[in-house]
């Protein structure tokens, strides 16, 4: 969208942050009632976006149905707050919300969209986390039908979903799913996280922040209210994991830019096909950086 406007929005007929009233008002019913209901998928009329849907047309709505004169928004795509992805929402919502002030500082941000990651630093009470999302229902990959899945969630019959992951131990000797891993919220309905890894799982667990999903092309939004409980779908016998970070010397591995070894890290290659590690939370190692440049300077 190459427009260029040269007076308030609302004299060209564009309502504050693009959806008009209606929808923003049946959208903030449905987060309400997706509170109400941790967990719980909440079917809602989800509008056409100028954007391809896959693209957080979900996560955007709820964005633009919250986010006020007075909010500072931070979007990050898998931790990054410079991908395409990341960019191009920002810019939308500062051409629509005149007035919103944009960071890339996590403590700064009241409202946070996020694709694929949760910031490294903890959440606050007064922070929003909206998290976009492709596939809503984690029962999708045993049961085809949507009728028949509502009545699982509802009798909270997860047996062939557990079925499925025990499948996994019986062929790999351990659970192999990456992201998107199965959670279940206050001991009832569980849920698919979005394609967060599962270093980001624990963090869902006791959030002091709101935490947001939206499926715009599944029309459902579902949410985790702060301090719930959040446990990852597991065995007695087979604890739940997160990535492991070692070498083969059983030495954590650390951030090639900043240092940090308490990171979720991305894989690269340098120019002689040499694997190096880096946070995949671009703010975080930021951060990371500045702290260690500061200590040089007062050392």
């Amino acid at each position: 969208m190459n427009i260029h406007y040269e007076f308030p929005l609302e004299e060209v007929g564009y309502s504050f942050g693009f959806l008009d009233e209606y929808a923003k008002k049946e959208v903030r019913r449905t987060i309400l009632k997706a509170i109400c209901i941790p967990g719980y998928q909440t079917p809602y009329a989800s509008r056409e976006m100028p954007m391809g849907r896959g693209f957080g047309t979900g996560g955007l709505q709820l964005t633009l149905a919250l986010i006020g004169p007075d909010d500072t928004l931070k979007v990050i795509d898998q931790g990054s707050d410079d991908s395409v992805n990341a960019v191009n929402l920002r810019q939308f919502v500062q051409l629509t919300c005149p007035g919103v002030g944009v960071t890339e500082k996590l403590e700064e941000a009241t409202l946070i969209q996020s694709r694929h990651r949760i910031p490294e630093v903890a959440l606050t009470e007064a922070q929003v986390l909206v998290l976009q999302v492709p596939y809503p229902d984690p029962l999708v990959v045993v049961e085809s039908s949507e009728a028949r899945r509502k009545i699982m969630h509802a009798e909270a019959d997860y047996s062939r979903l557990l079925v499925k992951l025990y499948e996994d131990i019986v062929h790999f000797d351990e659970i192999t799913i990456s992201h998107r891993y199965p959670t279940r919220i206050n001991r009832h309905y569980v849920i698919d996280p979005s394609p967060i890894p599962r270093w980001d799982v624990p963090k869902l667990d006791q959030s002091p922040a709101l935490i947001l999903l939206g499926a715009g092309r599944e029309k459902k939004i579902y949410a985790v209210p702060p301090y719930s409980v959040a446990e990852p779908l597991v065995f007695d016998d087979v604890p739940f994991r997160v990535e492991d970070f070692r070498d083969e010397h059983g030495q954590r591995r650390a951030c090639a830019r900043c240092g940090a070894i308490n990171s979720f890290l991305d894989e690269y290659s340098d120019d002689n096909n040499a694997k190096i590690y880096q946070c995949s939370d671009s703010a975080y190692c930021d951060g990371q950086l500045a702290q260690h440049q500061q200590r040089e300077v007062k050392g």
